[in-house]
């Protein structure tokens, strides 16, 4: 994929169903880790499962794409910040990701964040009504709403901007819902935003 984003900022246990499934509980502010841009696919790319992890999940994300400088902003200058919205798919060693210590490894094997087109978004557009769906082999595993989530989408970035400026491409990935499971190779994953488009990645053995 040519145009990959800067930085790729993740949001862990942002739905406190999925916080409950991983035996976590919702953090008491956004818990925030980072993907590597070498990660990225786009669609119909195939998602490769590495020999060093027996456990790899899909996890269904509403990627919010960053149009404007943001730094120490509020959530008023973090909305109007987004240039538009991508189906993403936060690829996880899950076996890594609890044996680790830190997500790393496990989030950040080539592949692991495929990437739907950018839509672009209005300033009318509701953040809080969106819904994201996972699937695998067409039978539906993940469906969430963002006003489920813990801290909305403007609070995310403005959050983010008091820690690390955002600039223009960088993608914030606000969490998946309850539902993650694995994935093997063979399989077909797919993320839909209705109203913003939808991923499709094969997966393979590597």
């Amino acid at each position: 994929m040519s145009d990959r984003p800067g930085k790729i900022v993740c949001v862990g246990r942002n739905y406190a169903a999925h916080a409950r499934e991983l035996g976590n509980v919702v953090p008491e502010r956004p818990l925030l880790f980072l993907k590597p841009p070498s990660a990225v696919i786009g669609t119909g790319e195939p998602i490769v499962i590495p020999p060093e992890s027996q456990r790899v999940e899909h996890e269904a994300e509403i990627g919010v794409v960053i149009g404007r400088r943001l730094r120490h902003g509020d959530e008023s200058e973090a909305r109007a910040a987004i240039a538009g919205l991508a189906c993403v798919n936060d690829v996880t060693a899950r076996d890594l990701q609890k044996t680790d210590g830190q997500w790393t490894r496990a989030k950040g094997f080539d592949t692991f964040c495929p990437m739907g087109a950018v839509v672009p978004i209005d300033g009318q557009a509701d953040l809080a009504a969106l819904e994201v769906i996972g699937r695998v082999n067409a039978a539906v595993r993940q469906h969430g709403h963002t006003r489920d989530m813990a801290f909305p989408i403007p609070h995310l970035l403005a959050y983010i901007s008091r820690i690390m400026t955002l600039v223009p491409g960088d993608l914030v990935l606000t969490g998946t819902p309850e539902g993650v499971g694995p994935l093997v190779p063979g399989d077909v994953v797919e993320v839909e935003i209705p109203g913003v488009g939808l991923l499709r990645n094969p997966v393979v053995a590597a």
